[in-house]
């Protein structure tokens, strides 16, 4: 009996070590993942204009020097934005995410636009994010490292172009952890860029419908198609009937009401009067009434809440513009249910649910 509790004991004292050592490996296993998880105290990235850039590890919060920036950064994750760069309306908020309203206003450093350094380093973002929609440039790079070396604060340029938004939203993603979100983004960009793409190709040249771009108050400033504002009308392949030289990146040409009569548009597309637009100028005004846009009652307002559909600040929005612009000039081909996409893109990318009264709102003056 003695030498039976022995071996007893023996095999209890085993069991016991081997349990022990098991416990050891596995803390040391689970240890092990918490430190490969744990992000680091800084790592260097390369932005899309080819810049090493050294980031915290983790970023919790980052602000933009552009509205296209914070709208594209607003899409993904407004909870690490630290401010706005463009004022917002009491109109437009009713579109927003009523936290991000009440963020403060820093401003920007794109057309001659200042940023506040003194609420920029209040704020204290981990990085700044500058997104341009105008090709990469030395201009930017020189621009975005004076206001590195400014605010000692990591900047990063982003591709703003619109055919890169895929790009963008992939790395933005990565970067603010919402990679999960970010996909879903980029299905919604990818099918629409490639759905506008083959449906304009099926526009014959002698079907183009003739396009006017009213900018302004007086509706006499616009885009030649070679400029980055008119960019969606290529896009639709809408003939853009503005002959007339590109006004550096800013845009704006000037023309004569004139020049517009002798370009006869079958359509004009105007800002609206609340947003300094001439919209209802070119309705009433009998210097206008001689163009077939306007006797056929084809002058509509560019959708401008909480963001423009089409340009100023020709951001992400330009993806739901790009369907509006294609069922209004050609509702053959492009079929879209506008009250359906209006309602879906704001739930996905701009956090509202909207009704159908609010997307006939937003569409009231904008479809034939």
């Amino acid at each position: 009996m003695i030498k039976r509790g022995k071996r007893i004991a023996a095999i209890l004292t085993i069991i016991m070590l081997i349990s022990i050592l098991l416990t050891g490996c596995g803390g040391q296993k689970k240890a092990a993942v918490q430190q490969q998880t744990t992000p680091p105290a800084e790592k260097t990235i390369t932005d899309h204009a080819g810049r090493s850039v050294t980031i915290p590890g983790k970023i919790e919060k980052v602000y933009f020097t552009s509205p296209a920036g914070m709208i594209m950064v607003y899409t993904l994750a407004p909870e690490k934005m630290a401010g706005i760069s463009m004022k917002i309306s009491e109109k437009e908020q009713k579109y927003l995410l009523p936290e991000v309203c009440k963020l403060p206003y820093i401003g920007g450093i794109q057309l001659n636009a200042k940023i506040n350094n003194e609420e920029l380093l209040k704020a204290d973002p981990d990085v700044i994010f500058s997104v341009g929609p105008e090709a990469l440039s030395e201009k930017e790079i020189s621009t975005a490292d004076k206001l590195q070396k400014q605010v000692n604060i990591p900047v990063i340029i982003l591709d703003g172009n619109l055919e890169s938004t895929e790009k963008t939203l992939a790395f933005l993603g990565e970067m603010l952890g919402v990679e999960d979100r970010a996909q879903k983004l980029i299905a919604y960009s990818k099918q629409t860029l490639k759905q506008v793409s083959e449906l304009s190709k099926t526009i014959p040249e002698d079907k183009k419908v003739k396009v006017y771009y009213a900018e302004g108050p007086k509706g006499l400033a616009t885009e030649p198609k070679s400029s980055s504002h008119a960019l969606l009308f290529n896009m639709v392949n809408a003939q853009n009937v503005a002959e007339v030289a590109i006004k550096g990146t800013g845009g704006m040409s000037n023309v004569s009401l004139e020049q517009v009569l002798k370009w006869n548009p079958d359509v004009i597309f105007s800002w609206g009067t609340e947003r300094g637009g001439a919209y209802d100028q070119i309705l009433a005004s009998p210097d206008w009434n001689k163009i077939s846009a306007v006797k056929n009652k084809k002058v509509y307002e560019i959708p401008n809440a909480p963001f423009n559909w089409i340009d100023r600040p020709p951001s992400i929005s330009r993806l739901l513009g790009l369907k509006w612009l294609g069922a209004t000039l050609y509702p053959d081909v492009f079929k879209y249910d506008m009250i359906k996409e209006v309602k879906d893109f704001y739930k996905l990318f701009y956090h509202v649910e909207l009704t159908d009264q609010d997307a006939k709102d937003l569409l009231k003056n904008s479809l034939q």
